[in-house]
């Protein structure tokens, strides 16, 4: 629908850009500067890529009177987080020739390659299409990546979420031909043939869109968080259909009230035959309806939560042509832990490595890296990425479960049973000094806040307990802050917001309780949460749902009050 107000710089580049061709390729073969231009920039999302730069030197060069140090991120489309052994193997090859030599698993079942220069950027994004993937769509106002859970049990529950991703993977993504011209040399075809994008039409799509498939008995992806939720229905492991749910995003922006993060709504249940229609109507309608004037408040969630859910259902009907059903009944939702050692239904046996803030890399004692490398090589293994930024290998004979876990020992690979709980559930994104968006550290400090929150928790007898905490470095939400039990956002370079009474399963945003809490002090803020926690709990209650059971309020009256003069944060 034509919106009144003046569309954005980014909708009249995509129409300019011929469909996300631009000048990228004139501006990659200019070898006289390490950076690109603005539209080249915005189109270069579309491509798998970011522009960015060291924000850690930025300050200093700009006092030298030196440019910045420009680099570019790029990040592979990897439906449902599954990949051969021969695409791990190229994928490491490919980081370690033109990237920072680390992999880094991201919380949409990916990878993303970070500090690559320019003059490497096209030569990287070939490699990846040479293994048979693809960065296209890996950014861009286009479907994402789509998730799905990453357990490769032999079932067919597993069997049907795994086959769906793919196929909605395949009819969801891009067709320009831009994108073979430009990264591997493909015939100019795009001035002739009248490239027209079935789906998504010249403008694309006002912002982002993510689709997740999930069982809500294993909720591993945080299905709700995204814009187009599929909810598999099974009947004696048989899908009988989807529960179809709209509107969920995590992305906001401090001090914007007409910014939040919304978990997506049930609208409908659809027949799997109408699985591939049902995403084209979601689809549709944000491409229709979003806001293209203002891209902080163009994502479908906004569409929902200001036109209503009878509203959304209605027109969501329109375009498939016919009335749908509503949602049926669902279990109560759950997570089911993949990391350690599980039994895949077929003699085989599959094993969940833990990766910390999903960064492949070797560092001290740790040289998780090389004992993968070493591992898949010789192995040959499938490799699945998950949600929560680890690595599981697949097909494992119960005959070498034994020498697979001397190997990672002997790399200093940590294992489940090595972490504490905490540890295993707490999520972080990248934020300096890669990330542009970033306001504060959240990948670089998880190690040392978690090592601080295990004192607290130990302190309180609740090692044991099953908490997720999730850092991010800005309110965009990619380490879905707003939805773990507790949430914790950056607001200035040491400060950030503390969120309390999410939970564990995925079903509820948590709530900005304190504003502006330096690093150091977070552990402090929590003790207080904790002992209360520890005192009061019933049996099998999560810190979220206790927070909501005693209520928030009360909590972090309590936490003022037995701080005193310590006391010194703002109200979030």
């Amino acid at each position: 629908m034509t919106d009144e107000k003046k569309p954005s710089f980014q909708e009249g580049n995509k129409i300019a850009s011929k469909y996300l061709k631009g000048v990228i390729a004139e501006e990659l073969a200019d070898s006289t500067t390490p950076f690109v231009s603005e539209g080249s920039y915005e189109l270069l999302k579309f491509h798998g890529s970011y522009q960015g730069y060291n924000r850690d030197t930025a300050t200093a060069r700009k006092q030298q009177k030196l440019e910045k140090e420009y680099e570019f991120m790029v990040r592979a489309k990897i439906p449902a987080g599954r990949l051969t052994a021969d695409q791990y193997l190229a994928l490491d090859a490919i980081a370690g020739t033109y990237a920072n030599s680390t992999l880094r698993i991201t919380t949409r079942e990916t990878f993303q390659f970070h500090c690559i220069v320019k003059g490497n950027l096209k030569a990287h994004i070939a490699a990846i299409n040479a293994a048979m993937l693809s960065t296209l769509g890996g950014c861009g106002d286009v479907v994402r990546n789509i998730l799905a859970c990453p357990a490769p049990i032999k079932d067919n529950i597993h069997h049907v979420l795994e086959r769906d991703a793919f196929a909605l993977a395949a009819h969801v993504a891009p067709k320009t031909r831009a994108y073979h011209e430009i990264w591997m040399d493909g015939e100019n075809v795009t001035p002739a043939s009248s490239v027209i994008e079935p789906l998504y039409g010249e403008t694309y799509l006002p912002r982002k869109f993510k689709i997740a498939l999930s069982d809500p008995e294993d909720n591993c992806v945080d299905v709700l968080a995204n814009d187009l939720a599929f909810i598999g229905i099974f009947k004696d492991d048989e899908l009988i259909g989807y529960n179809v749910a709209l509107g969920g995003g995590l992305g906001m922006t401090h001090n914007k009230p007409n910014t939040y993060a919304r978990l997506a709504t049930p609208v409908s249940f659809i027949t799997p035959d109408l699985l591939l229609p049902a995403a084209e109507a979601a689809i549709k309608l944000h491409r229709d309806y979003g806001d293209r004037s203002d891209r902080k408040h163009a994502r479908l969630k906004y569409v929902v939560q200001e036109n209503g859910p009878e509203w959304t259902k209605k027109t969501f009907d329109g375009y498939l042509g016919r009335v749908l059903p509503d949602p049926v009944a669902m279990p109560k939702f759950a997570v089911i832990d993949h990391l350690g050692w599980h039994e895949q239904g077929d003699g085989k046996w599959f094993l969940g490595v833990p990766v910390s803030s999903g960064r492949i890399i070797d560092r001290d004692e740790e040289h998780i890296r090389t004992g993968l490398h070493e591992l898949i090589k010789t192995y040959k293994m499938r490799v699945i990425l998950t949600a929560d930024q680890n690595i599981i290998l697949c097909d494992i004979e119960q005959s070498d479960k034994e020498d697979i876990t001397r190997l990672l020992k002997k790399h200093g690979i940590k294992l489940k049973e090595d972490l504490t709980r905490v540890y295993q559930n707490f999520l972080a994104c990248v934020a300096l000094p890669t990330c542009g968006k970033a306001l504060a550290e959240a990948e670089r400090v998880k190690l040392p806040l978690v090592a601080e929150i295990e004192k607290v928790l130990a302190k309180h007898k609740l090692l044991d307990e099953r908490i997720s905490i999730r850092i991010a470095g800005c309110p965009n939400g990619c380490s879905r802050p707003t939805i773990g039990d507790i949430g914790i956002v950056g607001r200035t370079p040491d400060s950030y917001v503390l969120s309390i009474g999410g939970d564990f399963e995925g079903t509820r945003l948590n709530k900005p309780v304190f504003d502006k809490v330096p690093l150091k002090e977070i552990p402090e803020a929590l003790n207080v949460m904790f002992a209360d926690y520890a005192a009061k709990k019933q049996d099998q209650e999560g810190f979220g749902d206790f927070c909501q059971r005693v209520g928030i309020d009360t909590l972090v009256a309590h936490t003022k009050a037995t701080l005193k003069d310590t006391y010194k944060w703002a109200a979030a």
